[in-house]
């Protein structure tokens, strides 16, 4: 997911590329932020239209049926149309270079790519790092929940010994 106010990214680990795990994590966002500051936080989503996207109303609506967003659809073959989150892809890469199976990686792997990622200063944010700029514009109650934290400048890594397997 991504913010594009503030260009943080946050990575999740799914066991399978399916509509029940994509489910599984806006529902554990909705509880544990709760349905006002998940609403807050994502208004609206935007994303391509693959199947773990397929069910729209799920993805929109709670367990009980409360609206918590609105999901739209990139046309096809259009990956301009979300071409910050594929800059965002770019850093990913250099940390799992292309060809190399994502398999092996779990949450904690994640969170630390996500942090090192969002702690890399931005020419696009003034210099700013999007960590330090989400602080400023989002609710922290995420920051929190998902344990993002900033790294040093001198510490921030986006090479592949970063998540050495």
């Amino acid at each position: 997911m991504f913010f594009r106010n503030c260009s943080l990214m946050l990575i999740f680990v799914l066991e399978e590329k399916t509509q029940e795990q994509v489910i599984e994590v806006f529902d554990l966002l909705t509880e544990k932020l709760g349905i006002t500051v998940f609403q807050e936080l994502f208004p609206v989503i935007l994303t391509y239209n693959g199947t773990e996207f397929q069910f729209p109303a799920r993805l929109e609506c709670d367990e009980n049926g409360e609206r918590r967003t609105k999901l739209f659809y990139c046309n096809p073959n259009s990956s301009w149309q979300k071409g910050m989150i594929e800059k965002n892809h770019e850093y990913i890469r250099y940390v799992i270079p292309k060809g190399i199976s994502l398999d092996p990686y779990n949450q904690a792997d994640a969170t630390l790519l996500m942090n090192h990622i969002n702690s890399e200063a931005r020419d696009s944010l003034n210099g700013c790092t999007p960590f330090r700029l989400s602080q400023l514009l989002l609710n922290n109650a995420l920051h929190k929940l998902l344990k993002l934290q900033e790294i040093p400048a001198d510490e921030v890594s986006l090479k592949p010994a970063l998540l050495k397997k």
